[in-house]
């Protein structure tokens, strides 16, 4: 499976994914430079991890290659809760396995209702309740 792939650092935009430090990130801000006498254009990309939440920076010329993952939305039945954690299946495999649920989604949590997953790079995140 193929986990990420190259784009041209000029041909991001702001609500688009790159990895910044091997994780996955959801860009923010993008600041450039213009080229200069003997080179060409700077990027700044502000991202925030996907995962963790954390703040990450991109420096890299505009004409530079940048990776960027393959993020798959899923949509997911969820068939148990026990605290903070789910028991989930996904509907097109049938594969079930365990989920954090983030803060901001354990009022809405129930058995039998939907949910969609985020998965990139080996790792999953409980996006939203439907």
């Amino acid at each position: 499976m193929v986990e990420k792939v190259f784009a041209v650092a000029k041909e991001l935009r702001e609500g688009k994914y790159v990895i910044v430090d091997d994780i996955p990130c959801r860009v923010v801000e993008i600041e450039s430079s213009k080229p200069g006498k003997h080179g060409a254009a700077k990027m700044r990309v502000t991202a925030i991890g996907v995962f963790d939440g954390q703040k990450k920076t991109l420096l890299t010329p505009s004409d530079a290659d940048v990776e960027v993952p393959i993020i798959e939305r899923k949509d997911v039945l969820i068939m148990s809760v026990s605290g903070k954690t789910v028991q989930v299946m996904d509907k097109q495999t049938n594969e079930t396995y365990d989920l954090d649920v983030p803060e901001d989604l354990l009022g809405s949590v129930d058995s039998g209702k939907d949910a969609e997953v985020l998965e990139a790079m080996g790792r999953k995140k409980m996006e939203r309740v439907k």
